[in-house]
């Protein structure tokens, strides 16, 4: 495969203004901390906050989570000073929110490239708005261009339901529509997809259940808010023993070496084909 597989089961916002969460995000057993300048910080502590980023980064040992900063948008007083502190850092990735369209993303990376900002840091991008909705194909389309940036698409489930008056139900049956619109979009530009976040952090069944139905909709992995999520969110997301032996036993019957140029087999009376190999493959490499 050509490009190698970073997990992304579990992505857990931690606020940058609480100290005592930011100490403990390297030994968290989540793949992914993203430290929340935005939502999770008061406007009378945004300062502070960046302000507390490069000590973070300073202290960043080998191995541990990956680390994603979530910036404030650029249109509000503190984007660009959040966008400049974040680049600074280096992280894996920066979290743009409230995503309206491409340019939101085009204007991003444009500000990251006069900064000299380490080609390897990332965009993720909060899908949150109406706007960001409608314009998800125009969006997602920058994942093919490197140098845009653009690695993910989030789903911000609890603007979405705020901006449209749409009702957050237990199954979440009035999103599940524009959560499949997400992945859709994502596939279509070669991008990670994250699932929203559940607000109930104390009911892990009813979040266990959510992750379920999650990756059952083709998401890669579920935004959290609570350690307590992070073990059901890697079950959740991680292959089970059972698929992992079946995309196995794919995988060795084509390299056999009377299937080597076949595109159809039969396994178990079960007719194989070589995207059923590209699958197999995938799963395996999250394996």
């Amino acid at each position: 495969m050509s490009k190698s597989f970073r997990p992304r089961r579990s992505v857990l916002y931690v606020p940058a203004a609480n100290e005592k969460a930011l100490a403990k995000a390297p030994s968290l057993a989540c793949d992914v901390v993203v430290i929340d300048l935005e939502d999770a910080v008061a406007p009378s502590a945004k300062e502070e906050a960046r302000a507390r980023l490069a000590g973070v980064f300073a202290g960043r040992g080998e191995g541990g989570p990956d680390l994603v900063i979530r910036v404030n948008a650029l249109s509000s007083p503190w984007g660009v000073d959040d966008l400049a502190a974040a680049a600074a850092c280096a992280p894996n990735a920066i979290l743009l929110p409230k995503v309206d369209g491409p340019k939101d993303v085009l204007a991003a990376d444009d500000l990251l490239d006069s900064l000299d900002a380490d080609p390897a840091i990332r965009l993720w991008t909060m899908i949150e708005t109406p706007k960001g909705m409608l314009n998800l194909g125009p969006i997602a389309e920058l994942g093919r261009d490197r140098a845009a940036r653009l690695a993910c698409l989030v789903a911000g489930t609890n603007d979405l339901a705020k901006e449209t008056g749409v009702r957050m139900t237990p199954d979440r049956r009035w999103l599940i529509a524009w959560l499949q619109q997400i992945v859709l979009a994502a596939r279509a530009g070669g991008l990670d997809a994250l699932d929203g976040v559940c607000n109930d952090f104390r009911d892990l069944d009813a979040f266990a259940r959510e992750c379920d139905d999650g990756r059952a909709m083709g998401f890669d992995g579920k935004t959290l808010i609570h350690p307590a999520q992070i073990e059901p969110a890697n079950r959740a997301f991680s292959p089970s023993p059972d698929e992992i032996a079946e995309a196995r036993a794919i995988v060795d019957a084509f390299a056999l070496p009377e299937n080597v140029g076949k595109g159809v087999i039969q396994i178990g009376g079960r007719m194989v084909e070589r995207l059923h190999l590209a699958q197999a493959e995938r799963l395996l490499s999250r394996a």
